[in-house]
């Protein structure tokens, strides 16, 4: 991403170009994968510090709305990515349920398998199938009871022109920041936390056309965060998804259980090095990169808290 400018045309412009990119990455790979996800978080945290530090330059007035309004807006990310991290921290237990199993299917296939070894691996496999039924009842619990209240509208209509420009135009930034970060928050909770039709059909809508009046570049992200979304939802659709955590590590690691079990069923015996060695690998990616995803939301955690910090800062010492 080219580096970025301090005006408001210059921050609008920085959001529609991450949009594009990461519409870009998503084509080419072509499904929700725990490093797109990584991507959109980064992203996500770019945005707002860019945000924060055009606030900084604005010269805005002590003591007026806007920091109200901004200090609200860095409250919706909070608990947005606090519900993440909920769905993310799910995952723990089932990354070592699954390396459980196969730490077993190894044992058997160095000694060869005997009936004790595999009622253990059997029961393994059946702890493990509980622990992700669970975990996808938890995420959509936490989903249905958590996610109205952030509201992530993406396609509400745009203000007239005047307010935009409010407080030397922090609030067109501010509402660009919202609708974008709306865009990004709902891949992440589709991926990490729960999805089910309802929840995008809405959102796949491109409706931009309230955009008459305003400038090309603050139109600019409108169209790319409609673009975006719609791709998204297209790539589910494909994909004939199913309810539930949409994340690709999550979907093939539970598939190379499953695939395991039947083995297992069918010839009573280890099976192929080939099955044991996929559930190695996803649960090897489901883990590395569920912890990776902490790091990125405990580390953009301090981040808002320190933004926050900043602008109070400058309003206390003018």
């Amino acid at each position: 991403m080219k580096p970025s400018s301090t005006t408001i045309n210059g921050f609008y412009s920085f959001l529609a170009e991450g949009l594009d990119d990461l519409d870009r990455s998503l084509a080419a790979n072509r499904y929700i994968s725990l490093q797109f996800l990584q991507k959109v978080i980064s992203l996500l945290r770019s945005f707002h510090s860019q945000l924060t530090h055009l606030v900084q330059n604005l010269h805005l007035p002590v003591g007026e709305k806007w920091l109200d309004e901004y200090m609200d807006e860095s409250s919706r990310l909070w608990e947005a990515c606090h519900v993440l991290k909920l769905g993310i921290s799910n995952m723990e237990n089932y990354c070592s349920t699954g390396a459980n199993i196969v730490s077993l299917l190894e044992e058997g296939r160095r000694n060869s398998i005997n009936s004790q070894l595999l009622r253990q691996v059997m029961r393994a496999i059946a702890v493990c199938e509980r622990e992700a039924m669970g975990i996808e009842e938890e995420s959509r619990v936490l989903f249905m009871t958590r996610i109205d209240a952030l509201s992530l509208r993406f396609d509400e209509k745009v203000p007239v022109e005047s307010k935009l420009n409010g407080f030397n135009g922090f609030r067109g930034a501010l509402f660009a920041m919202r609708n974008v970060s709306s865009c990004l928050l709902l891949m992440l909770l589709w991926g990490i936390v729960y999805w089910f039709p309802d929840s995008s059909s809405s959102s796949s809508s491109s409706r931009v056309a309230n955009i008459e009046g305003s400038s090309l570049f603050f139109s600019s992200f409108l169209v790319s965060t409609a673009r975006l979304m719609q791709r998204v939802v297209e790539e589910i659709g494909r994909r004939d998804a199913r309810p539930g955590i949409l994340m690709h590590e999550f979907r093939n690691a539970k598939e190379a259980v499953e695939e395991v079990k039947v083995e297992l069923e069918n010839s009573g015996g280890i099976g192929s090095q080939s099955v044991v060695e996929s559930m190695r690998v996803w649960f090897g990616l489901l883990k590395s990169g569920s912890d990776n995803v902490v790091g990125q939301l405990d580390d953009f955690f301090d981040e808002i808290v320190e933004g926050r910090k900043k602008l109070l800062d400058i309003c206390s010492h003018r």
